[in-house]
């Protein structure tokens, strides 16, 4: 009789075994599925969104401009956006991911924030990793100031820092403070990140837009070009 208990309980829990396995099986398959749907529905909404943009041309054009005089870059890291004037008339707006770490401005190298600041376009790279660069002379002398201030650089690195912002365009990077930042596109993951209906920040500091975007500013801005990042 104990026996036959054992191999029923055996039985019975082989057949429990099987279909909790089953049913796991199932659910994982299910919410796999809603995943893929959930996200392939928002890039196809991001997409929709992304279709409906007029282009830069049409933009200026609706402004009453011919072409660009005195372009220059208003960076909203509240907002999430680039937007390009025309002297002081706001032409274009984009969607702007910025640096890993939002909550703070950039102090340092490797803190992956993004500066808040007085800049201009110090150099343009064409054929860049993340498709087009716009650099930015990071550190300014605010910067620099801050940073000789909390003993950080010292009063000989402030010099050189400070003769290199105003006569040298791009200041060296290789210092406490960092460098080579600016405003770049996304790269290979363009289609994705681009078509998101909601920002995701990812870069080291920089202001990332999408291949398309930087490719309309590439066209208009020039070295010396205004950027202000608040």
């Amino acid at each position: 009789m104990d026996n036959k208990k054992q191999k029923l309980s055996k039985l019975d829990l082989s057949r429990l075994l099987s279909l909790f396995t089953t049913n796991s099986l199932r659910n994982a398959v299910l919410f796999s599925g809603g995943i893929i749907l959930f996200l392939a529905g928002t890039i196809f909404y991001g997409i929709i969104l992304n279709l409906r943009e007029n282009s830069l041309s049409e933009e200026l054009k609706g402004k009453g401009f011919e072409k660009f005089e005195k372009p220059n870059i208003l960076i909203d890291r509240k907002s999430f956006s680039l937007t390009l004037y025309e002297d002081t008339v706001a032409i274009k707006m984009y969607r702007a991911s910025f640096g890993k770490n939002l909550s703070e401005s950039k102090t340092k190298a490797e803190d992956n924030a993004t500066p808040v600041g007085v800049y201009a376009i110090c150099d343009l790279d064409s054929n860049h990793q993340y498709h087009k660069f716009l650099k930015i002379n990071y550190p300014n002398v605010n910067d620099a100031s801050e940073a000789l201030r909390k003993g950080w650089i010292n009063q000989k690195q402030f010099e050189q820092l400070k003769f290199e912002f105003y006569y040298a365009g791009c200041p060296n990077p290789n210092t406490v403070l960092g460098g080579n930042l600016g405003i770049h596109g996304i790269g290979k993951f363009d289609y994705i990140l681009k078509n998101l209906p909601f920002v995701y920040n990812w870069t080291n500091g920089s202001i990332a837009i999408s291949n398309e975007a930087i490719d309309e500013i590439f066209s208009v801005v020039q070295r010396g070009t205004k950027v202000v990042i608040k």
